[in-house]
């Protein structure tokens, strides 16, 4: 298929194709695109979900685009978890998501589509590095050895970005951003990430009476931001940021807690007041991977992040009223 220019008023108005769309980011994107007017008229968005589209198959990959004919994709879709399954299955991670990072990134090519933007995480840094970490130092050093399948796998993404503007001009690009919460995330406690995890734990402590189990020393330093946030800054990046190489989303170095603190947020936002207790026999995963916004602040001096507190307030709030049908 022929290749449309690189200029949005060519394609008329946007058809934007969100993989990953039922997950926390896909979600927040379509109430920031339907509720906060972040869509503008005439454009279509499509939230793909793994129910409809396995993109581990590159048929059914080319089926969606068939189907729904996107000029853009934000894509979000992996196969995710926490700490404790990445280092079980490493090989499942990286093989399922080298799939279904290059299906959607070639098909994006073969479709004409004028800019992917897709999701990487703080993860694909090295392990062994100095700190704060910015967007330059991707590939320089391994990434951590607990979830390695993951992370090449998603540098892979810069990588076939990179190739793809050599080759053939394409702005494709990828956003880092650091630990993310909100709403409609997957709340499991053996598979989950940190904050979703805690949330899980401190609702049914706080249910059952019981004091709250924390894995790990609670030590470990985190950036934590907020998936409506998130949201809002992928719609920037879709319609404004012009670079290939990716672009940091976080808060700043000085908005990095611990992660008791953010067990101390969860227990407040639930008025959970039993006992907490630090198992440290569990692992802590990389103690700190401290990354710094700058980039994002030239851009963006001005962009307002909502306090943690606050989005931690909302994000348990939800889970309370959502127990019955929340992933878990």
């Amino acid at each position: 298929l022929e290749q449309q220019p690189f200029m949005n008023g060519s394609v008329g108005p946007m058809r934007v194709l969100v993989t990953g769309g039922s997950g926390l980011v896909g979600r927040a994107i379509e109430r920031v695109v339907k509720e906060e007017s972040g869509g503008r008229e005439g454009e279509t968005w499509i939230f793909l979900s793994s129910k409809e589209t396995n993109l581990v198959s590159t048929e059914e990959t080319r089926a969606a685009f068939e189907r729904h004919r996107p000029t853009h994709v934000i894509h979000l879709a992996a196969m995710v978890g926490g700490l404790y399954r990445n280092m079980r299955q490493n090989l499942d991670f990286w093989r399922n998501n080298v799939h279904i990072n290059d299906n959607v990134l070639h098909t994006s090519q073969e479709f004409g589509v004028v800019k992917v933007v897709s999701c990487l995480s703080t993860c694909v840094f090295p392990d062994k590095t100095t700190y704060p970490i910015d967007e330059t130092v991707m590939h320089n050093g391994a990434p951590h050895e607990s979830n390695y399948g993951y992370a090449y796998a998603k540098r892979m993404i810069d990588v076939h970005n990179r190739a793809l503007f050599q080759q053939y001009g394409l702005k494709y690009t990828a956003v880092i951003p650091t630990n993310m919460f909100g709403p409609h995330d997957n709340y499991n406690i053996e598979d989950g990430h940190v904050m979703p995890g805690l949330i899980h734990k401190t609702y049914l402590a706080k249910k059952e009476g019981k004091p709250l189990q924390v894995w790990g020393s609670g030590r470990a330093l985190r950036q934590f931001i907020y998936s409506l946030d998130l949201a809002r800054l992928f719609l920037w990046v879709l319609r404004e940021y012009d670079e290939v190489e990716p672009i940091i989303l976080s808060v700043g170095e000085e908005d990095e807690l611990t992660v008791k603190e953010a067990v101390d947020a969860v227990a407040e936002a639930f008025g959970f007041e039993g006992e907490v207790i630090y198992d440290t026999s569990k692992s802590d995963g990389q103690i700190k991977k401290t990354a710094n916004n700058a980039k994002l602040r030239k851009y963006l001096p001005d962009f307002k992040f909502t306090p943690f507190k606050q989005a931690v307030k909302e994000t348990c709030d939800w889970f309370a009223a959502n127990y019955d049908s929340a992933r878990k």
